[in-house]
């Protein structure tokens, strides 16, 4: 059984109205301008993928939240998980932008990358 699916394309300004066809986990996509909508299109329309961004805790400073994001997609039906996962997490100074603060999170081959430097500021 085919599922139609009507999508605004976001891999560039131009944002695209895409058509996808879904049957039996393939996706034939339609109104796309360049070649990274259909891939983009497909994706979304069969597997949704998601960068996750969010905060954690930090000790040893003036700061409460350093700022993180995975360095890869995570499946949209996991980013509770990863939440979760996430969740314990704590830092202390130094940690530099870009330190994988949590390796493999939920076996994905994502990891935990921070997204600002956090210095020895002092409380």
């Amino acid at each position: 059984m085919s599922v139609h699916k009507e999508l605004t394309c976001i891999e560039c300004p131009r944002g695209c109205r895409l058509s996808v066809e879904v049957d039996g986990g393939r996706a034939a996509v339609s109104g796309n301008a360049c070649p990274k909508g259909a891939v983009w299109g497909a994706q979304e329309a069969v597997a949704p993928m998601r960068t996750l961004t969010t905060t954690v805790a930090v000790e040893g400073s003036t700061r409460k939240r350093l700022p993180v994001r995975t360095d890869g997609t995570l499946p949209l039906g996991r980013l509770l998980d990863a939440m979760e996962a996430i969740d314990p997490v704590v830092v202390r100074p130094p940690v530099r932008r870009g330190d994988v603060l949590a390796r493999d999170l939920l076996g994905l081959g994502v990891d935990l990358v921070a997204t600002d430097d956090l210095l020895g500021e002092s409380r």
